[in-house]
């Protein structure tokens, strides 16, 4: 069979005047194309695990009216997509599906509301696409391809996970590529609609599995900077500890996410320093404890390291891997002085860099069945609103314009030229004392 793998790529806002302000504010778009320029991994691990025997074609495209849907191209079809995107994916599915090929498509989105999905495409893949891909092959290949294909009873073993294709990529459109060392998170937060949607346990790919990945990578591009696809990077340190050293003698740079207590080991954040990690990204979501509480649903995890988040910052920073710390305005107990507690803690706190973003409620999040419960969803259907940057909720402790209207002046704070480059300069100025201080 000849298969188009389609990704719809791409940051979105629904609210105007904040992309608007986005084409001033360098700190904002820098992140933005970041993201915007990551391939989808799902397409390209499902690429690596097709048989030879089939055509596969990767496209992608932030806009899925740049898709040309050209007769007699492919005889199957596969998308992926988020929720902010998923009306337009939609459209796409039908466009194709007019030209008799039929669609399968797969995502957190769909994984959620796998029914609603059926309704514009022939099959769904629920959760892990690896366990059920070669099943939608072989049906598609006898013309009875339809339905949810569920993965939930599979639990897909990573040991087994196939190597992607990154050989199908123009490495000159990226600025990074994405390997993925682990699904699921110990914690669960209540707004999470990551890998966490995916599978009920928290699992690795083997170590060697993920050295084979980036020497993969290396084969293509010389010096890659590497993006770690893991909701929690460094909850098994002895296994990071092993790997680390492995990735020391292939010089590369990386980024990852991972939670507050790796500033607990210093053992962990010298092999990471030593291996290439440029930069940690860590959901702080608050600057004060006020909406920390009721956050984490098992152990309110995050509310009982918030004393250290200072300390935490200072010291991961003093190893020269920068922090970017991510804020979630909204949660319920916020008022209207989060705006400037956020921006009061980013500059005192030392912060290379900062990412806001507004309380959004995913489908199949346990925040979107409670905002949904209590009426508290404005459009409880908008995916097109799931942005991280627009609202779709009301807010437990000051209005709809309150949020809306601090929201943007708070990234005209924290995103401006004077303060990117305070928070920068300020980085370097803190590492040159600390290694004047060593004697480096």
């Amino acid at each position: 069979m000849k298969i188009g793998l389609l990704a719809i790529s791409g940051i979105r806002a629904c609210d105007q005047e904040l992309l608007r302000l986005g084409l001033t504010l360098p700190g904002f778009v820098e992140r933005s194309k970041t993201i915007a320029s990551l391939p989808s991994l799902g397409l390209l691990t499902l690429a690596g695990m097709t048989p030879s025997a089939h055509e596969l074609s990767y496209i992608e495209a932030p806009d899925p009216l740049e898709f040309e849907v050209v007769a007699g191209r492919f005889d199957l079809v596969a998308i992926s997509s988020y929720s902010a995107q998923i009306k337009e994916a939609y459209d796409l599915a039908g466009r194709y599906r007019q030209e008799g090929v039929p669609v399968v498509m797969g995502g957190p989105h769909v994984s959620a509301l796998p029914e609603e999905a059926l309704q514009y495409c022939d099959a769904v893949v629920a959760g892990e696409g690896e366990s059920r891909w070669l099943d939608v092959l072989a049906d598609c290949e006898q013309g009875k391809m339809s339905g949810v294909y569920d993965s939930a009873e599979d639990d897909f073993d990573m040991a087994d996970a196939p190597m992607p294709a990154f050989e199908m990529l123009d490495i000159s459109q990226y600025n990074r590529l994405t390997v993925q060392t682990s699904r699921g998170c110990p914690h669960r937060c209540e707004f999470c609609a990551s890998s966490v949607m995916l599978t009920e346990r928290y699992k690795q790919k083997p170590p060697a599995k993920v050295l084979a990945e980036i020497d993969r990578i290396l084969d293509i591009w010389p010096r890659p900077f590497i993006e770690f696809a893991d909701d929690n990077t460094f909850v098994n340190r002895s296994y990071w500890k092993e790997l680390l050293a492995e990735l020391a003698e292939r010089k590369i740079k990386w980024f990852t996410e991972t939670d507050l207590s790796v500033w607990e080991d210093a053992e962990l954040l010298k092999l990471m320093r030593k291996s290439g990690c440029a930069q940690v990204l860590i959901g702080l979501e608050s600057p004060v404890q006020t909406g920390l509480g009721g956050l984490d649903l098992r152990s309110d995890w995050k509310l009982k390291r918030f004393s250290q988040y200072r300390t935490a910052i200072e010291t991961i920073q003093s190893h020269g891997i920068s922090v970017n710390g991510c804020f979630v305005i909204g949660l319920d107990g916020h008022t209207k002085d989060i705006f400037d507690e956020v921006f009061e803690f980013v500059k005192d706190s030392g912060l290379h860099e900062v990412q806001v973003t507004i309380l959004t409620a995913f489908p199949g999040t346990p925040l979107y069945a409670r905002l949904k419960a209590a009426g508290r969803l404005l459009a409880p259907e908008a995916w097109e609103k799931c942005t991280l940057f627009d609202l779709n909720f009301r807010p437990k402790d000051m209005t709809v314009d309150e949020l809306t209207d601090g929201f943007r002046k708070l990234a005209v704070s924290l995103y401006s030229e004077e303060f990117t480059k305070y928070r920068r300069d300020n980085f370097k100025k803190f590492l040159h004392k600390r290694m004047s201080q060593k004697g480096d």
